[in-house]
């Protein structure tokens, strides 16, 4: 059954917490969507996976080339799965919908949201309840030391 994942910004930023969830996602053999509201935030979250670490790698692209169906991670503004990705990826301006979660073959989807936004801790708070309704949800939030906590 596919996963609902709910991850609350708070400590660490979409910067510095997207790229360690997509590393997991690589190490489990999956490839990932990272689905962004518009050109401009897909442009910023490709510079932060090229710069997030010097140590290491994640190989991406922006949605919209030869290879888009050989990149184990694409970064789209589109709902289409180009790449075969076992997760998607819901940041930036997009909302987890009833509609993702019945439209796809995802294994999980992840809604990370910024919880310094009251705008998108509202929309997160609505999406939380239209879809607990249907499926099983799983919501996460940073204790004071860093540890992602499993709270709900």
């Amino acid at each position: 059954m596919m996963e609902i994942l709910f991850y609350h910004l708070e400590l660490s930023p979409l910067e510095k917490t997207l790229p360690i969830l997509l590393e997991k996602t690589l190490e489990r053999g999956w490839r990932a969507i990272v689905e962004v509201g518009d050109e401009e935030a897909a442009k910023e979250i490709d510079a932060n996976l090229w710069a997030f670490n010097s140590d290491s790698f994640l190989a991406h692209a922006i949605a919209g080339g030869d290879n888009d169906k050989d990149q184990p991670i694409l970064i789209t503004t589109k709902c289409d799965n180009k790449n075969s990705s076992n997760v998607r990826f819901f940041v930036k301006g997009k909302i987890v919908s009833i509609n993702d979660a019945e439209s796809t073959d995802y294994e999980r989807l992840i809604f990370m949201f910024d919880g310094h936004d009251p705008i998108i801790v509202e929309q997160a708070r609505e999406a939380w309840k239209n879809l607990k309704e249907k499926y099983d949800l799983t919501y996460w939030q940073q204790n004071p030391s860093g540890q992602w906590i499993k709270k709900a």
